[in-house]
């Protein structure tokens, strides 16, 4: 104990202090790191799983589980591909869903205007908003990313800013989005 005490003494106080901090550390990568790596391993097993019930649903006559690792042919590919956009008839929904968005993040829309391109041997439609709309550039950075994280199948095309003067706070933009959508 007195030989302790005195290596103690020795190390001076940023020795104990770098002895106190790899003790921390090392109490922490056990209590804390070592259970997160071990949960994100389940979650990690959890998607592998789930993707192999995602392709056996879409091979229902292919045997199931046994051939959930079989890659999908070209048909079945392109057809997945056409399920995630959502369907034309669908569109007013996603235009109440941007709007719903813009009041959540205090944007003002004015005057949309909307168009709808049905190219003749096109499986898309393409559905063409123009959105002017007013606020703190904050606000509107906040609104075309949950904007952008709840309708998937909407990009931006361009994106116009304006402000009076140097002085106001608030910017006026002018969004052109397109909605693609399954017909």
């Amino acid at each position: 104990m007195p030989l302790l005490r005195w290596q103690l003494e020795r190390l001076g106080n940023l020795g104990k202090i770098g002895i106190g901090l790899m003790l921390a550390a090392g109490i922490y990568y056990f209590l804390v790191v070592m259970p997160q790596a071990t949960e994100l391993q389940q979650l990690k097993d959890r998607a592998v799983m789930l993707q192999a019930q995602a392709v056996s649903k879409h091979n229902p006559g292919e045997g199931g589980d046994a051939e959930a690792g079989k890659k999908m042919s070209g048909d079945q590919a392109l057809q997945v591909f056409y399920d995630f956009f959502p369907r034309v008839d669908s569109s007013p929904f996603w235009i109440r869903e941007l709007v719903r968005i813009a009041k959540k993040q205090g944007v003002e829309l004015t005057s949309s205007e909307y168009r709808l391109i049905n190219e003749k041997d096109a499986r898309m439609a393409r559905y063409e908003m123009v959105l002017p709309v007013r606020g703190k550039y904050s606000q509107i950075r906040a609104f075309i990313a949950d904007a952008l994280e709840a309708v998937p199948a909407m990009a931006i095309s361009a994106i116009a800013m304006k402000r009076e003067s140097t002085a106001m706070d608030k910017l006026e933009v002018r969004l052109e989005i397109n909605l693609y959508m399954n017909k």
